[in-house]
Formats: structure tokens, sequence, C-alpha cells
């Protein structure tokens, strides 16, 4: 399967934050129009396409929104003083470019610290070259989100970029849905908003589509550079299918199916049990009267950072396994 980076490095550079995600959704809406029956935007900022079958209604979900931070304060000099959208680390943000909805470019820097072990959020702030308050709120406002920005970089084994979480899961969701031409099951694709900010997205469209399965999209963890944490997840091993992290222990069936078809149809996969954070089926295997759930995550390095890596051949194996799922005839 040839890897189609064209289609990647223009979703991970479309920016959307948690409750910004409309330039995201509109570029994705047009991607999968022409590949769907019907499509729609919910009330919160869904984006819900539907391709119809006869089977067991699924529900696909991969969050479009990214962290972010978000400005709280402008001082008299035109510094920035920001809080977090989502995950994000004081030491991966020091020193690193971000850029606003309307272009502005800025730098993130920190109050002098003897102890860099003290850096925190509060001690930092977003300098965009402004030299007043009022030059400053010339070009951003209280409230305004910025991202990290930075490019898309790519060899022939991986790619490397901020904002594969969970873009990528996007990607693998799009890729999937053109394949599959007339599908037996009922399936509904989310690219949902607000994962980042506690699933939020994920947990209106289930209440609304009222599936009888579910499955998610998300990078996970990395336990294959030095020293890293203990986690049994290494990049071009295969896609990874979760046994649990903090929002969810998968169902079995759903895990076994997945297990099984990786195995029949020789796709290198790993197993992946996390001991933190969360993806979308974390909200949607407790709506309603419950839905059985899993997810189909992609190894990735460095996640939460300006330099998320992953493996081109472990992104395709996610495809091809989710391929395989959707087409599967289900009896739970």
């Amino acid at each position: 399967m040839a890897f189609n980076s064209e289609l990647l490095s223009k979703l991970v550079k479309i920016y959307g934050p948690s409750s910004k995600e409309d330039r995201i959704r509109e570029f994705i809406s047009d991607e999968i129009r022409d590949y769907v029956d019907d499509i729609r935007v919910d009330a919160l900022g869904n984006l819900i396409a539907h391709k119809k079958g006869q089977g067991k209604k699924v529900m696909i979900s991969a969050h479009m929104d990214q962290i972010g931070m978000m400005v709280i304060d402008i001082d008299e000099n035109g510094f920035l003083r920001f809080t977090n959208i989502g995950g994000i680390s004081p030491y991966y943000s020091y020193g690193q470019q971000v850029i606003f909805e309307n272009g502005t470019v800025g730098v993130i820097f920190a109050e002098p610290l003897d102890d860099m072990s003290k850096l925190k959020l509060d001690k930092m702030y977003i300098d965009i070259g402004a030299f007043s308050k009022e030059e400053a709120l010339e070009k951003v406002s209280i409230g305004d989100i910025c991202i990290y920005k930075s490019d898309f970089v790519e060899n022939d084994k991986v790619v490397f970029t901020p904002y594969l979480d969970d873009r990528v899961g996007c990607f693998v969701a799009i890729e999937a849905l053109k394949q599959i031409k007339e599908p037996h099951n009922d399936l509904y694709y989310v690219f949902s908003v607000q994962e980042e900010v506690g699933l939020r997205g994920a947990k209106t469209a289930a209440f609304s589509i009222e599936p009888d399965l579910g499955i998610s999209l998300d990078v996970t963890g990395h336990g294959d550079t030095p020293k890293a944490r203990r986690l049994a997840i290494g990049l071009n091993k295969g896609t990874a299918i979760k046994v649990k992290d903090r929002s969810l222990i998968a169902h079995p069936y759903i895990r076994e199916t997945l297990v099984k078809l990786a195995e029949d149809k020789e796709i290198p996969y790993q197993m992946e049990v996390l001991e933190y954070g969360g993806t979308d089926s974390g909200a949607i295997h407790i709506n309603k009267e419950g839905v059985p759930s899993g997810v189909i995550s992609i190894p990735t390095r460095y996640v939460h950072s300006t330099v998320e890596m992953a493996s081109k051949e472990d992104i395709n194996n996610s495809i091809k396994l989710l391929v395989e799922f959707l087409n599967t005839e289900f009896d739970i």
C-alpha cells in the first residue's frame, strides 16, 4: 500500500485546537464527501459521515482537535500569559514557535529560573514581538488560542511533525473509508471535537448515533527509546490493539476480533496496555446502556510535542486492520 504523504501533511498543518475545529472539519468534509451517503455536523461541532449498510451500526471515531495554549493576560510590555488547552508540557514548549488563528506568530520562553526542574506554565510567556499591551492587542485578544508551529518532515520510514495526535487517526479513518465501497455494516465515521479536553465530542456523538459497536483511532505511547517508560510498544512493529488505558478496558469481543483479523490477514500488530491517557472509546463505551468498544492505536514517539513521530508501515497496517474490522460480520 502506497503511503499518502500528501494527505497526511495537509491534515497536520491545519489549525484546529479544541473548540476551534472549523477549518479542519471543512477540509475533512470536502475530502470524504464523495465517498459517503450523507454527512452532517452536530450541535457540538462533530463531523458525522454515514456510509449505509445492513449490518451492525458501527461508530468509528477519530478526534480532529489539537492541544494548544489560550491567552489569559497581556502585560504592559506586550508579553502574553497563557493556560493550556489539553496536555501541554512546559519542557516541550520552551523555545518553541506558536501560531494563532489569524497567522500571528510568537515564541514561548520563561522567566529566569535557577532550577529548570521548577519550570511551570505560570512562569512562561509568549513573545509576539509587541512592545506594549496596546501593540499586542492589535494582533491577539484574551481567549485567543495558539498551536505549535512546525513543519511536516518525512523519510522513507517515518513521519515527524506536530499533531499526529490525532490527525493521523483522522488519516486512517479517511483512507479506510475510501477503500470500503459497499459496506456490510452500517458505518458512522465521526471526526470528533474537544477530545483533548475530556472526550466531549465523542460523548455527544455516541448519544446521537446509538451504535452497536465502537472503535476509536488514536495515537499511543512508546517504550522503545533509551530508558523509556516501560511499555511494550515500539515503532515499525505493527499497529497496536488496545487492551486498556485510563479511560477504557477494551471489550473482549472487540479486542479478540481485532487480534484474529490481524493474524488471519498477516497484519503485524502489538498489544497495548497503556497506564495513562484515554481515547474517544472511553466515552463511547459507557453511552446509554453500554457499547462494546475498542481501539486501533498508532504507535507514536514524543506525543504532545512538536516532533511526534510514527512509522509509515504502522500507519498503513492500522488502515488495513480497520478495513478488515469494518468488513466483519459481527455476532455480538
